[in-house]
């Protein structure tokens, strides 16, 4: 995986390779079923909220849990949908709502395969990214491993 940072240290750029159709890593990341499956940082989450209104203005809320109850929650806003090949979002943690923040999925085809080039841009400082940049690399490998 190749990872890009920003010299303000404030966006990431993370580039993923799966051996899937578009399609099916687009629904991966649109339909909560998917969503739910992949959506965390690491295998000890659960993901038992994952809401969606997939169309531009639409939010989405996705609740992540760790073995104890606690919960970690997210949503936001689309702003750009064009299947098969993007996705524009706001990004901003319930406890946190100020911080918003943008995240862009962009999918590639390369022959049957994808290449997934995730951007998170605007997050808060160099701390509150290297959290998403740990994040989002434990959720990018847990969608490697789904059986699309």
């Amino acid at each position: 995986m190749a990872v890009v940072i920003t010299p303000k240290q404030t966006s990431l750029q993370l580039k993923r390779h799966y051996p899937f159709a578009r399609e099916k890593v687009f629904r991966a990341w649109t339909d909560p079923r998917a969503l739910k499956a992949w959506f965390a940082p690491d295998d000890a989450f659960q993901v038992p909220i994952a809401e969606v209104d997939l169309r531009a203005g639409g939010r989405y809320r996705i609740v992540m849990e760790k073995p104890g109850g606690e919960q970690h929650r997210v949503g936001g806003v689309y702003r750009e949908i064009s299947p098969p090949s993007k996705l524009v979002f706001t990004w901003a943690w319930e406890s946190t709502p100020e911080r918003e923040s943008l995240v862009t999925v962009e999918l590639r085809d390369k022959g049957g395969a994808t290449e997934l080039v995730l951007t998170h841009e605007r997050l808060f400082d160099e701390e509150t990214r290297a959290r998403h940049l740990h994040g989002w690399t434990g959720c990018l490998e847990r969608l490697g491993r789904l059986k699309l």
